[in-house]
């Protein structure tokens, strides 16, 4: 069996769910699950709803609600199902001002891909093919660490390929990536883009043949074509450089998506969806990876921290546990670390939770911090690359190792 994912971009529209069905056509339409995200910008906009909710301001989150199921139903006319009758819509906003934000923002947001995919597969099914709509908010046993929640393998394990094995069983399988859902009937989210994720955990669950990416980009590029116009397709990389690749911030992949698929050395394709016979790029134990191509990674909307002790002391040892846990507790995403005699800084992605982060730092330290800035990671570097990349940016840290180099600008 193989595994299929799309994300937002694939099925933001009509003609998006059709071309999901070629593409599952051209794979002869058999033993295959399709991992789907929410249609376009779908989780942006249930995102907007639970702040306004939380806000106090209900009427601009029924407005956000309203245009988001008339997108949908638009969608779903467009290729011919009724609303109503081929799919019934969530009527009310599953919203709960008792409950914790987070936990709100997982009931609200996880129904982007809960539409989406009854879209997808009830379009499917229409058109002849073989399919079967799996909620994986009671197949992907997880705990209640909301937005970030974590799998239950041995539970999700048994209950997944008891579902794929039964006899009888549709050539299609069309489920939710990004989603899961606790013992007690609530639902959960694995992180931002972990549809990745869960496409790879499903592959490793139904040991699968290949798990393909299907994105709207040629493969694996050496940088974001949105910020650098001349980019080169890199072919084939080892899991380990594209786990480093991930945790840099590549948007390929999710950086949790590569270990599931290592471990039964499943290959992961990253292909077109605009053209789906191109090769595309494949992360496997085989991968070559990107020999002689800098690869330029950017990771956008980060806020630099120094921490100094305040007696002007800095015992490094015995401040770099406290200043972690309290990273660890605000959950905040590290990604750059530099010390020197009297400074820790950490560059960090800039959520809400960081205000919070920084008031407890400064109870222990002095605290300083700049936003506004953008990570640039540069692998395979030379001092020519380095050179052009800090041509005409502002730069705040730098860090450079024998083949990487890091720099923290501003935006």
């Amino acid at each position: 069996m193989k595994v299929f994912k799309f994300g937002g971009a694939s099925v933001k529209d009509a003609a998006g769910v059709r071309n999901v069905e070629r593409i599952v056509r051209l794979e002869g339409a058999n033993d295959l699950m399709v991992v789907v995200s929410a249609m376009g910008k779908t989780t942006n906009a249930l995102e907007r709803v639970v702040d306004y909710l939380a806000a106090g301001q209900e009427d601009k989150a029924l407005t956000q609600w309203v245009d988001i199921i008339d997108f949908h139903v638009a969608i779903m006319k467009e290729l011919g199902l009724q609303p109503g009758v081929d799919i019934r819509l969530q009527g009310e906003i599953p919203y709960d001002p008792s409950l914790p934000y987070d936990e709100n923002y997982d009931q609200v947001v996880s129904l982007g891909e809960i539409m989406s995919t009854q879209i997808v597969a009830v379009y499917l099914l229409k058109q002849g093919l073989s399919v079967e709509w799996w909620n994986m908010p009671k197949l992907l046993r997880t705990d209640n660490t909301w937005r970030e929640a974590v799998i239950d393998e041995t539970t999700s394990r048994s209950v997944i390929r008891a579902g794929w094995d039964r006899p009888n069983r549709p050539g299609i399988v069309v489920a939710q990536g990004f989603i899961g859902g606790t013992e007690d009937g609530k639902r959960t989210t694995l992180g931002r883009e972990g549809s990745d994720y869960s496409a790879a955990v499903l592959g490793n669950y139904l040991d699968a043949e290949s798990v393909t990416i299907w994105k709207d980009v040629p493969g694996i590029l050496n940088a974001d074509p949105r910020i650098e116009p001349n980019t080169v397709l890199i072919p084939s990389l080892r899991y380990m450089d594209a786990v480093e690749l991930a945790n840099s911030g590549a948007q390929v992949m999710h950086p949790k998506s590569i270990r599931p698929l290592e471990n039964k050395h499943i290959p992961l394709f990253v292909k077109p969806f605009g053209d789906p016979k191109a090769s595309g790029s494949v992360i496997s134990d085989d991968g070559v990876g990107p020999v002689g191509v800098p690869v330029y990674i950017w990771r956008k909307n980060q806020i630099l921290i120094t921490m100094r002790a305040k007696d002007f002391s800095f015992a490094l040892e015995e401040s770099l546990s406290e200043i972690f846990d309290i990273i660890h507790q605000h959950r905040l995403k590290v990604s750059l670390i530099q010390s020197s005699a009297v400074t820790i800084s950490v560059c960090v992605d800039n959520t809400r939770f960081v205000q919070g982060a920084i008031e407890a730092l400064q109870k222990g330290f002095n605290v300083s911090y700049n936003d506004h800035l953008s990570l640039l990671t540069i692998r395979g570097t030379t001092p020519e690359v380095l050179e052009q990349a800090k041509a005409g940016r502002t730069i705040m840290l730098s860090q450079t190792t024998r083949r990487t180099a890091r720099l923290v600008v501003k935006e």
